[in-house]
């Protein structure tokens, strides 16, 4: 039985290489196309105090997620760690749940690059398909989704390295047209234009709350790559916990941003209030092409890093046998997980059939999903505590469990927050449709699966090494 690590995976990713795929991955566009929205649901003070509340709940989870990734750095991450801490039935449980926040996050990318487009050209929608909730789904707008999501799968296959270079360079570009807004609002902006700073008391913080996991997922992108950097697994841990602190500065800062740069009238009519705050506090339309650009960039960002986490998730199962084996085949040159990148990327590309609606559709869904699959990481942490004190832990999450406990609670009330009679529950039908139907799918391939598994013996639960 060989080590996979050494067959399969290539030692290439460097300290930054890490710490951009995270940060790029966390900040992406939703920045840029759901701001309105949150300012909108919860004014400019709520809206930041529900990315306030989101950040503690993913510091906490990002704490155990680095002890854990310090002590297996193997590829896998939630799944790695559930498996052994809790059991292999758990363990598909947490792997399948993000393996839908990755994919909702790619899919989203799809939706949002020909809504970006729609800003630069309005008038660039033609060939009419149909409606969906309102909206006209255009042939063209359809045609810029699905040619972006083509671009990202290819340049996904040509290996991690290439990928993370691209993304290191993007996220940059990002960061400083991101501070250029948040100047341009510190210094042109009005207190007055954030009036009123709280809009529908608790419920409407909540309502953006149940967003944050969405936006801050990314960070957990990094365990997924962990056979593939060049680096020691304390640092993982370290390079964990400053991206998950750097995205909860930003998000909060752009909110800010936004909401001190454009008036409230202004903001429920534009179709992108961060592109507009940005011309509005510079005094020129160019500059709102300038953060377009930027997010566009932040698209990019986004799709990389979700392709690469998630990919390496299934492939990861399929060599567990939690999923068909198809899915654990790389390329025999980049040696990326080809199958599961083609699969995700086709997931993608079929996305913006169904309009701009399911923008907030995979955000919702994704995200009750993300906020799962932490719980049971954290859950996975204090047992494992317990279980296997003398377990190495370069990066250790404090001497107690007092983190892990933290990270359960919030998980739990996070995950409370999505359930119907909640104000922030998942809309009926689309929301839950996508929700149960992943675990539809989940729940044949568990029953489908398991004659093989049988067969296969004990050595596919291994946490320490990936076998063929």
């Amino acid at each position: 039985m060989k080590n996979e690590q050494s067959v399969d995976s290539k030692k290439v990713l460097s300290r930054l290489d890490v710490l951009f795929l995270a940060f790029g991955a966390m900040i992406g566009w939703g920045w840029v196309v759901l701001s309105g929205n949150w300012i909108m649901e919860a004014g400019t003070l709520g809206a930041m105090i529900a990315f306030v509340l989101g950040g503690v709940l993913v510091i906490f989870v990002g704490l155990a997620y680095a002890e854990l990734a310090s002590a297996m750095p193997t590829t896998g991450g939630a799944l790695i760690y559930v498996l052994r801490g809790i059991g292999y039935k758990t363990g598909f449980v947490a792997a399948w749940a993000l393996a839908l926040g990755y994919i909702s996050v790619v899919s989203f990318e799809a939706v949002a690059l020909p809504t970006v487009i729609e800003y630069i050209f309005p008038d660039y929608k033609v060939g009419f398909l149909y409606s969906i909730q309102g909206y006209d789904v255009y042939a063209s707008w359809v045609l810029v989704g699905m040619l972006g999501s083509v671009f990202i799968t290819v340049v996904n296959l040509m290996g991690v390295k290439f990928a993370a270079l691209l993304q290191m360079v993007l996220t940059i570009i990002i960061g400083i047209i991101g501070l250029m807004l948040i100047f341009g609002a510190s210094v042109n902006g009005s207190a007055q234009n954030a009036d009123p700073l709280l809009i529908g008391g608790m419920a409407g913080v909540l309502t953006v709350a149940i967003m944050t996991p969405f936006m801050f997922v990314g960070f957990d992108v990094i365990p997924q790559t962990a056979e593939e950097m060049k680096i020691p697994p304390r640092s993982i841990g370290r390079i964990l916990i400053v991206s998950v602190v750097a995205a909860v500065i930003w998000y909060v800062a752009i909110i800010f941003a936004v909401g001190f740069g454009l008036d409230h009238e202004t903001l429920i009519s534009s179709v992108l209030p961060t592109a507009d705050a940005m011309s509005h506090v510079f005094g020129h339309n160019a500059f709102g092409i300038i953060l377009i650009l930027g997010g566009v960039a932040g698209i990019i960002t986004s799709w990389n890093s979700f392709i690469i986490g998630g990919s390496r998730i299934l492939c990861a199962m399929a060599e567990r046998k939690m999923i068909p084996a198809w899915f654990s085949r790389r390329h025999a040159r980049y040696h990326t997980p080809v199958n599961a990148i083609v699969f995700i990327g086709t997931l993608s590309t079929l996305a913006p059939l169904l309009g701009r609606p399911m923008l907030i559709w995979l955000v919702d869904a994704g995200g009750l999903a993300i906020v799962l699959a932490y719980a049971l990481v954290a859950v996975a942490f204090v047992r494992l505590r317990r279980s296997e004190p003398d377990m190495e832990r370069p990066f250790r999450a404090g001497k107690s469990s007092a983190i892990g406990w933290a990270a359960v609670f919030f998980s739990i009330l996070f995950v409370a927050l999505y359930l119907p009679g909640m104000p922030a529950a998942l809309l009926w039908p689309y929301e839950w449709l996508i929700f149960a139907g992943w675990w539809g799918v989940g729940l044949l391939l568990m029953v489908n699966m398991s004659k093989e598994r049988k067969a296969s013996g004990p050595h596919i639960f291994s946490t320490t090494t990936s076998t063929r």
